[in-house]
């Protein structure tokens, strides 16, 4: 599922400046708020979507003109959008303090078809305004609030929205394992893993240390019976973790290759094209190395692929069991390196979403 990053954003004292008498009411009143077109464009380019959110006291009333309201309005959304800044939607409620209103800031009643869709990155999305009201409304949301003042403008509020680490964390719990998983793909430490089956957390640490993202996963399994469970759901937790950090993918290189391990070779390819796939072309020589069956390297992967939503293809050759699997692991990684990077702004796909 594609994750929407939603900017909720005030009009008056936000995107224009608000006039002593709190209405923007005729031309000679409107004023851009510094910054905000330059800000705007930047965060459109890193893939956040923008709805307007707004208290109009009285709009429509005999103090309040429809007429006199319009025309800067429309004005303001020329502006936007001749500089390829658009609204997904405009909500504004009309009403008076007095009337307690759901819909009125900081009720949420004009947005709770937002708070139901669960393409929500509730994590990256937030609400931006001038009052202490739009932070309630960033409360009662369950979003992240940022106030526009004197000390922090348009561009503090974009950086601080554009410096946001790229993070994931998944707790899956069921009658055969317990898995704690974080991700930072932004960090390369801490990497941290105990699944305990030794190689095998050795082998996750070259998949971390390899795509240089940090890495803290603890697994508690029925080992008892044997590492399948273990294996699988660890790498299904992975995948959902990694999956997380990217949001929507906006901005990553979404392909990765490589890796030689002595006299074994894994050419790896990977796509974070939202669309699971898995193969592998290969055989090991042994049926297990340090205590995990070569069968469950390509079920780790095929899971992985699964949550991460990604194509991931191997292809294998060696005579060295544990350099084959080894070189799997660190190839995966560095393939993931190149695809988790971030760096041109936009989509990396024609579809404009992965």
């Amino acid at each position: 599922m594609s994750r929407k990053k939603i900017l909720f954003i005030d009009r008056d004292g936000c995107l224009i400046e608000e006039p002593e008498d709190e209405q923007v009411d005729r031309f000679e009143k409107f004023r851009l708020m510094p910054n905000v077109i330059p800000a705007l464009s930047r965060l459109k380019g890193a893939g956040y979507r923008f709805v307007m959110v707004s208290n109009q006291d009285g709009l429509g009333t005999e103090s309040f003109p429809e007429q006199d309201f319009i025309g800067p309005h429309e004005l303001l959304l020329q502006i936007l959008s001749s500089q390829g800044i658009a609204f997904d939607a405009v909500h504004i409620d009309r009403t008076l303090p007095a009337d307690n209103a759901p819909t009125r800031k900081p009720g949420v009643g004009m947005l709770l078809e937002y708070l139901r869709d669960p393409g929500l990155d509730r994590n990256r999305s937030a609400v931006i305004g001038d009052r202490e009201t739009d932070l309630e409304l960033a409360d009662n949301m369950g979003l992240r609030g940022y106030r526009i003042s004197e000390e922090m403008g348009w561009n503090e509020i974009a950086d601080a929205l554009l410096d946001q680490p790229r993070t994931g964390s998944v707790e899956r719990n069921t009658r055969e394992t317990t898995i704690a998983v974080a991700v930072n793909l932004d960090q390369s430490a801490p990497v941290t893993i105990d699944t305990g089956i030794g190689f095998f957390d050795h082998m996750l640490e070259q998949v971390a240390s390899h795509g240089g993202f940090a890495l803290e996963l603890q697994c508690s399994g029925d080992l008892h019976v044997d590492e399948h469970h273990t294996v699988e759901d660890c790498a299904l937790a992975l995948g959902s973790a990694l999956d997380q950090a990217l949001g929507d993918r906006h901005g990553i290189g979404r392909y990765g290759f490589t890796l030689p391990m002595d006299e074994s070779l894994a050419k790896v390819a990977i796509d974070l094209s939202g669309r699971p796939v898995f193969v592998l072309n290969g055989e090991f020589p042994r049926e297990s190395v340090g205590g995990l069956h070569t069968e469950m390297v390509g079920h780790f992967f095929a899971s992985l692929a699964q949550t991460l939503r990604c194509a991931l293809h191997i292809d294998l050759s060696g005579d060295n069991t544990h350099h084959m699997v080894e070189a799997c692991f660190k190839g995966v990684g560095r393939a993931l390196r190149p695809a988790l990077a971030t760096g041109a702004a936009g989509m990396p796909s024609t579809k404009g979403v992965l």
